[in-house]
């Protein structure tokens, strides 16, 4: 039972497409990405710093590009799959399940086959540009609490009225909310745990990002959207979802709702996972995965040297 999952916002580094764009068509593909999403990937991805790849509208549509592309190196598609439906996605029978972390939830979304690639780019620009407008409005922020209790640590959230946007999982939960709130969290911190302030723009997946979600609402009517073809884990519960129309209406809430990357992590051990292959920029959800899914194989995707690794895992841990 092999996994895929993509990982969400903060994963990205300077220049980490480098080494991706020396594989046939990459550049192409990331060209044409870049006009749906009216951005300029390959310099975001190869040129541009740390700071400038850390603004939400720009390192949103440079991972899901990211994500989507490596998968697609990873799992080779006939020449017929990119002429014959604008929906190009993993073959049948490569992974049993896809889940992505935040922002990867699009990703997975596209390579699942729920949404275009292109669909997707469009979507996650605006996704994008729409958190950045909400994250401006008040100061917001976000801080990662690593150990403790985990119910101790929710409770001690909620008492200073900072909302746990992320339940990671592995001893680690992400804490959202004002500059305030997050100040008073680093002062009085949970028992036996520690707090470190992330490098992000704001509050996200919280009652911060409402005016993003209405952002969305009113563009996904427009989009082309069908069932995923393979097993589809939520952010929002861990459910398995089997409706694309469903899976879109979540990936619009779930910019305003917390990420229980801890319930994916749940349903991938019900389902009988075996492997876990994360796409570029990887790493992040790999490092959860070995603390949390023991004995799971694992690879993370970072540089096209980990492909045959990771096509071997594949092949070894298949659907069918």
């Amino acid at each position: 039972m092999l996994v895929l999952v993509a990982p969400g916002q903060g994963a990205q580094t300077p220049g980490f497409l480098n080494p991706w764009l020396d594989l046939p068509g990459v550049a192409d593909r990331l060209m044409w990405w870049s006009a749906a999403a009216g951005l300029d990937l390959i310099h975001y991805g190869t040129k541009a710093d740390a700071d400038e790849i850390r603004d939400t509208a720009v390192a949103q549509p440079l991972l899901v590009a990211a994500g989507l592309l490596t998968a697609f190196s990873l799992f080779e598609q006939p020449e017929e799959a990119h002429t014959a439906s604008p929906f190009v996605s993993l073959p049948t029978g490569a992974v049993g399940a896809v889940a992505g972390h935040s922002v990867g939830e699009i990703t997975v979304a596209a390579a699942a086959g729920v949404i275009s690639p292109e669909a997707a780019m469009v979507l996650v620009r605006k996704r994008g540009e729409a958190m950045a407008q909400a994250a401006a409005v008040t100061e917001t922020g976000m801080s990662a609490v690593l150990g403790g209790d985990a119910q101790s640590v929710v409770a001690k959230l909620e008492s200073l009225d900072l909302t746990p946007a992320n339940r990671n999982g592995a001893g680690q939960i992400v804490a959202a909310g004002t500059r305030e709130q997050l100040d008073a969290l680093a002062a009085d911190k949970p028992e036996k745990a520690r707090v470190i302030p992330l490098k992000v723009a704001g509050a996200f997946h919280t009652h911060h990002m409402a005016p993003a979600v209405a952002t969305l609402e009113a563009l996904v009517p427009g989009m082309t959207v069908r069932d995923p073809l393979v097993s589809y884990v939520s952010n929002a519960d861990g459910k398995v979802v089997g409706s694309g129309a469903q899976i879109v209406q979540r990936l619009v809430n779930q910019v305003a709702n917390p990420v229980r990357w801890d319930l994916c992590m749940e349903t991938f051990k019900d389902l009988g996972i075996t492997a876990l292959i994360e796409v570029a920029p990887a790493g992040t959800l790999v490092g959860l995965a070995k603390r949390a899914l023991p004995g799971v194989q694992t690879v993370a995707l970072k540089t096209p040297d980990d492909i045959a690794a990771a096509r071997a895992i594949a092949a070894e841990h298949a659907a069918v």
